[in-house]
């Protein structure tokens, strides 16, 4: 027997309802819209909270076709359903507590993921519509979920509740994949990697069982007490024997059996190792705990800011020191090895004595500077033999045997009549714009990404890539500049989608894209009064984005409309670019605008990330394809939050 019942029931005691744009809920959702690997994640996690022991990820080849996801959990009556499913903002806790409820004949003990409910959003990354079909107990209930109302986030399309004796318990959800089409192979690598091995919940996609790994290549463990709050257990893995990939590179937190965030030398705001060492490179550090639910942002992209997390950061970074240090003695023969084969000739012709003293030189840096580079670690031995050549220079032998890594990186240049510091300065400029567009050209390729929150800062803050008149330090936000901006867009978007900051300049967020708008101040000797110059408009697209005439027409009428908005003093000239993937062949890149009186108010220069990457390397005399090595297998995340981590230190 089929019942339909009124599942939208309400008085009519209200004049008037909020209104909202058909994709309202996918813009505010954040990752967990535009990531198919964070959206199949939470699923994935839902089924778990749901007591299921099987999960069945049925990922389709092409857009258009169904991506199915199938639990034998609890399910969800159509009471659930309301309660739970349409209601944002659900609080799990509140209402279900933390332990996980399983099905009938089902034994079992979980800590639930959930708090908040956002992770039944996940399908919304593939399509504005979907549907659920739930079976609890008697209870078989098919849903049709859309966010196309002006009146609610999302509603029930349709319905039907059967009831009569299933038996069953479980959920199937079916979405037809139009945007973020997840491949496979990706998506079994990331499924194992954010869900630890337990033999009671069983992930398969397209049928395929997904090996969670276990804690191969062991070297250490160790249960660390932060303190009354946080226990944490430690473990140090070689990779190298666990055969394991760059995704498990760094530092891994693991709250209940589940992945928090990605793994990272970056503990809080602090780097533990620079990642492109060797040591970065092969070894990695799993953290277990079920102490870090309160400490976790809602989407487990990463942990909130707290004082005990800090404890806990600065006991990590202890026994990483401690168990490096103990490393290092231990492959001392291989760093032996290394050397001698590299500068085998230079030895060669030293004395009895002075391959002695070099071979504790040698073993002295390997200890005191575990974490050095390989080419550091040279410039350090070739200088020892150069002393040992000169017998002489002891002092600054015994000084040398305890200088840091850094200071070992500016050695070679000093010798050229560089000071360290001049040196050091130079390097780290250089590395930081290597490093800016490495991780453009490694993100901008991803339609993935969130241009917002990573590729935008990413070009805002390297201004030089448009060209090095944009290089002035100049180039921010003031009032006149942000009044103006809010006058030319409020008729596109809301006030809430600005970002106004004294340390950044203003932003603008669009459906497809993201707008950052700079300028020079002018001050007028003659008035006292001060004007806006210069502006400077950059405009991202989102990844994979192709540029059109319609897009380009639109950056010329930002630019009419900027000049002649009316909160500007003066006569402002206005370049402004638009980024994409690629653009339409029809479309000249370079337009000049001018006002009635034929004056030019500005410029528009279409390009993409790739012209950009190019042009920077040209300014970077080539140094990029020089250092190849040094950033070819850096993940261009580890660069970002560099990049982020150095401009916050910068702005404090």
């Amino acid at each position: 027997m089929i019942h339909i019942k009124d599942l939208n029931n309400m008085k009519n005691d209200i004049t008037q309802t909020s209104l909202f744009e058909e994709d309202y809920l996918v813009r505010t959702l954040g990752t967990i819209a535009h990531s198919n690997e964070i959206a199949l994640t939470e699923l994935v996690a839902n089924a778990w909270d749901a007591g299921a022991t099987q999960v069945h990820v049925t990922i389709p080849e092409n857009r258009g076709e169904k991506l199915v996801i199938e639990d034998n959990g609890t399910g969800l009556s159509s009471e659930d359903f309301q309660n739970r499913w349409m209601k944002l903002g659900y609080n799990r806790l509140k209402h279900q507590g933390k332990n996980v409820l399983f099905p009938p004949n089902t034994n079992g003990k979980r800590i639930a993921y959930g708090r908040n409910g956002i992770g039944r959003h996940g399908l919304l990354c593939f399509n504005n519509e979907y549907i659920v079909t739930t079976f609890k107990g008697n209870e078989k209930s098919i849903f049709n979920i859309s966010t196309s109302s002006s009146e609610q986030p999302f509603v029930i399309k349709s319905f039907e509740i059967t009831s009569q004796p299933f038996e069953k318990f479980g959920s199937r959800l079916e979405v037809e994949v139009e945007r973020n089409l997840p491949t496979e192979n990706r998506i079994l690598e990331i499924i194992s990697a954010r869900f630890l091995h337990d033999p009671s919940f069983r992930v398969f996609i397209n049928g395929k069982t997904v090996e969670l790994e276990e804690h191969t290549g062991l070297i250490d463990s160790r249960e660390i007490f932060i303190n009354d709050k946080i226990k944490i257990n430690v473990h140090f893995i070689d990779t190298k024997k666990s055969s394991r990939s760059t995704i498990y590179q760094g530092i891994a937190f693991w709250q209940s059996n589940r992945l928090v965030g990605e793994p990272t030398w970056i503990l809080g705001s602090d780097f533990v190792i620079d990642g492109r060492t060797r040591i970065a490179k092969r070894y990695t550090i799993v953290v277990t705990s079920d102490d870090l639910a309160d400490y976790i942002l809602e989407d487990w992209t990463g942990f909130k800011k707290n004082s005990n997390l800090n404890l806990m950061y600065s006991e990590i970074e202890k026994y990483f020191n401690e168990i490096v240090y103990k490393i290092s003695k231990d492959t001392i023969d291989e760093t032996m090895s290394q050397v001698t084969e590299e500068f085998s000739t230079e030895i060669s012709s030293l004395s009895p004595m002075a391959k002695y003293e070099l071979n504790l030189a040698i073993q002295d840096i390997a200890i005191s500077n575990p974490t050095a580079k390989a080419e550091s670690i040279s410039l350090a031995v070739n200088t020892v033999i150069k002393l040992e050549k000169s017998r002489s220079g002891k002092e600054l032998l015994s000084k040398l045997i305890n200088l840091s890594d850094d200071d070992i990186n500016g050695l070679n240049h000093l010798l050229e009549n560089w000071s360290v510091r001049d040196a050091l300065s130079v390097l780290n400029e250089i590395d930081n714009r290597i490093s800016v567009v490495e991780a453009i050209r490694k993100l901008s390729s991803d339609e993935d990404v969130d241009e917002l929150h990573v590729l935008h800062p990413l070009v805002t803050s390297a201004r030089w890539l448009f060209g090095p008149e944009f290089e002035s330090a100049e180039f921010a936000s003031n009032r006149q500049l942000q009044n103006a901006i809010k006058i030319v867009f409020k008729k596109d978007i809301s006030v809430e989608q600005f970002t106004n900051s004294k340390k950044r300049p203003d932003l603008v967020i669009f459906n497809n894209s993201t707008a950052s708008i700079s300028g020079t101040e002018l001050h007028d000797s003659e008035t006292g009064l001060v004007s806006i110059n210069k502006v400077l408009l950059i405009e991202l697209k989102r990844g994979k984005f192709k540029i059109t005439r319609n897009e380009r027409n639109q950056a010329q009428g930002y630019v009419e409309d900027i000049v002649g908005c009316g909160a500007l003093i003066g006569n402002p000239f206005v370049e402004a670019f638009v980024v994409g993937d690629s653009f339409g062949e029809k479309i000249s890149p370079v337009v000049v605008v001018k006002n009635d009186n034929n004056v030019e108010i500005g410029k528009i220069r279409v390009t993409t990330f790739a012209q950009l990457v190019d042009t920077a390397e040209k300014r970077l005399f080539g140094l990029r394809e020089k250092l190849a090595e040094r950033y070819d297998d850096v993940d261009g995340m580890y660069m970002f939050q560099k990049q982020s981590l150095n401009q916050s230190k910068l702005d404090l």
